[in-house]
């Protein structure tokens, strides 16, 4: 195997030379502490970075196996050290050296989640960064002393202080892995206590600005406190960390209703968000959602295809059936109707709304609007007529924030009134409104709640290719992935939380219609292949070693409902129903 001075050698004879001539060093080199993978030297300073790998055997990192021994406690650890890996480029790497991304040093690490990723890999033999780097140019031509101080003065710092136990904050990374472990172990409590969420008392919940996610102060803000008749107790992990008190959310249909500014939003946003555990001090770190809630919305304008969302939309004037709907531009009450039936379909077991992004019409027809706009003039069911049926038959628990339309009252098991950032059981008040105030409107159900089997996506329509490439597929935001030559919108889908997760979403979504689209497969048992897949081989089944020389250490885990969320929104994606 070629070692630290056969680089420094390649290095030296490629000085001067034309900027593809650092594709010369792609290999696997050994240095004294840690071994150096060069898998993608990139072809122009301006191109995407080079990709490499520092893998450091355990007799030299000697991580406690007790961080790494499960699988949560793993994807934790692997979290914390991407994040002093980024911590130690901070501090070491002395950055742009150069023409275009010159001197570059980076790694994928997250920000208030902990997610599982491939920046990190700890096995049991030893823990591998994954970075991209800018190999130095002048113009276009290769400098080799740059390059040099970068793979052996940099580099081996940043090994040597992220990646070796004795030089880590230890207690900080003891805290993290158990403070993710022991969300975790929450969110295995809420179905067996009949919740849907967990909010900690002592959290805090509002973030410091509209476009932070970081926490706001903690003497600025109202440290979240349950109500007595919704508080529960969780036990920790660890027996011997006893446990935590706060406010349960119970299964059913919960209203969250307050005046404005008064944290309505922001405690569904906690909730939404807590469907991944976080880190410690982000002040949500115990608020713990079930994993299978998904949060939907009004989304005018999205693609839909074949979907049955008779159950809320009858037949459409000119008597078009919408028990296989599709539409190149739906309207809001359609795709909100949409976006709860592919929940449903793919094995959310809870909804959270917002009156905010709601359709109006979707959500309720009072009184007085039934008696002037007939039934058999209106193909909308609102969701008011639909919610108990969701829980009732199908076991799909609704949380929605409602600032405006005490309808709701009727329908609802719970209701949680925000005051000045602090919730109320207001339960009991408002069934009594519900009782001395009765509205008047008449359910407009007409057939008994019913589901499909479900939709089979067509491995056809999905074309990955673009110009000479057979495959093209990038995340161009948090938002926007191209497919190929086409683009998908994920505007509506609030659930993902960073660019990795989109990323890896444009890769799953070309691995299923390769793999798992056999026209047999439905939608939902394609996302469940995707999630057997992840959970037996890692995301790095996305993008394996070899293709294009490139290391896949930019990914993180997406939850399948995202997935089917991104497909359900490909203008290219043709479904058929199963029999």
């Amino acid at each position: 195997m070629p070692n630290s001075e056969d680089l420094r050698y390649a290095l030296a004879r490629i000085d001067g030379r034309g900027y593809k001539a650092y594709k010369d060093l792609r290999g696997h080199y050994a240095f004294d502490r840690f071994d150096l993978f060069i898998d993608h030297a990139q072809g122009d300073p301006f191109a995407t970075p080079s990709r490499i790998r520092a893998r450091v055997s355990h007799s030299v990192a000697d991580l406690p196996d007790d961080l790494y021994n499960s699988t949560h406690r793993r994807i934790a650890m692997q979290d914390f050290l991407a994040r002093e890996v980024r911590a130690a480029i901070a501090r070491i790497a002395r950055g742009h050296r150069g023409t275009g991304k010159s001197g570059l040093f980076r790694i994928d690490a997250g920000g208030q989640e902990i997610i599982e990723r491939t920046a990190i890999v700890v096995t049991p033999d030893w823990v591998e960064a994954r970075m991209e780097i800018g190999l130095p140019a002048s113009g276009r031509r290769v400098l080799a002393r740059q390059a040099e101080e970068m793979l052996f003065g940099e580099l081996p710092q940043i090994v040597e202080r992220s990646l070796v136990w004795r030089n880590l904050p230890q207690a900080g990374a003891r805290a993290f892995v158990d403070c993710a472990e022991n969300q975790e172990h929450i969110r295995n409590q809420l179905d067996g206590l009949g919740l849907v969420a967990f909010v900690a008392d002592g959290a805090i919940l509002p973030r410091a600005t509209g476009a932070s996610d970081c926490p706001l102060a903690p003497d600025k803000s109202v440290h979240f406190r349950s109500p007595e008749s919704l508080r529960v107790t969780m036990a920790l992990a660890n027996p011997s960390s006893g446990s935590i008190t706060g406010m349960g959310v119970p299964n059913g249909v919960t209203l969250i209703v307050g005046g404005g500014y008064h944290g309505k939003s922001t405690l569904l946003r906690a909730i939404e968000r807590g469907v991944y555990a976080h880190i410690p001090g982000d002040g949500r770190e115990y608020v713990v959602t079930s994993r299978d809630v998904v949060k939907t919305r009004a989304e005018d304008g999205r693609r839909v295809e074949r979907v049955d969302i008779s159950p809320f939309i009858g037949n459409l004037p000119q008597n078009r059936s919408t028990s296989e709907f599709s539409s190149d531009d739906a309207s809001g009450s359609t795709s909100q109707a949409a976006n709860i039936i592919e929940a449903v379909e793919v094995g959310a077991t809870g909804l959270l709304l917002d009156e905010d992004s709601s359709a109006t019409n979707f959500m309720v027809r009072d009184a007085r609007m039934q008696a002037l706009v007939h039934k058999e003039h209106e193909p909308i069911t609102p969701f008011l007529d639909r919610v108990r049926e969701f829980h009732d038959t199908l076991g799909v628990s609704t949380v929605m924030v409602m600032g405006g339309c005490g309808d709701y009252f009727d329908v609802a098991d719970t209701v949680i009134m925000m005051r000045d950032y602090l919730p109320f059981d207001v339960t009991a008040d408002a069934k009594k409104i519900a009782r001395e105030h009765a509205t008047r409107r008449r359910v407009e159900t007409v057939a008994p709640l019913s589901t499909n089997a479900g939709r089979v996506p067509l491995a056809d329509s999905f074309d990955a290719s673009r110009g000479r490439r057979d495959v093209k597929i990038d995340a161009k935001a948090l938002d926007l992935i191209l497919f190929g030559s086409d683009s998908i919108d994920l505007r509506g889908v609030e659930q993902l939380v960073d660019i990795s997760q989109t990323r890896a979403i444009g890769h799953a979504i070309h691995l299923a219609a390769g793999r798992y689209m056999n026209g047999q497969a439905t939608l939902r048992e394609v996302v469940t292949a995707l999630d057997d897949l992840f959970d037996r081989d890692g995301l790095d089944a996305l993008d394996p070693f070899g293709r294009d020389g490139e290391h896949p250490g930019s990914f993180a885990r997406p939850r399948r409902y995202e997935i089917a969320a991104a497909i359900n929104r490909l203008r290219t994606v043709r479904m058929r129903q199963s029999t």
